[in-house]
């Protein structure tokens, strides 16, 4: 049997959700089709946080799961970066 391959990708957490609930923002920049400059876009994911460990400003991995609820379909993999504390 073949284990299904979910996509997995690095985001900043934007703001803590609620409990095991987290929002992250994915940059990236696109060529537009006619004049050729590159514009930024944005994607904001929910994302099941099941250990309430990731604080804003933390650099993530999330993968893709199955739903949680109604917005949730993102699952936090590890921290890879802690945002630093002044």
């Amino acid at each position: 049997m073949q284990e299904a391959k979910f996509k997995t990708v690095n985001a900043v957490v934007v703001s803590k959700s609620g409990d095991k609930s987290i929002k992250v923002s994915i940059d990236y920049k696109i060529k537009h089709p006619r004049y050729g400059k590159y514009v930024k876009r944005r994607t904001r994911l929910s994302v099941h946080d099941e250990r309430n460990e990731a604080t804003v400003g933390d650099m993530v991995e999330v993968s893709q799961c199955r739903p949680r609820s109604k917005t949730k379909s993102w699952r936090l993999v590890r921290v890879v970066q802690k945002t630093v504390q002044e």
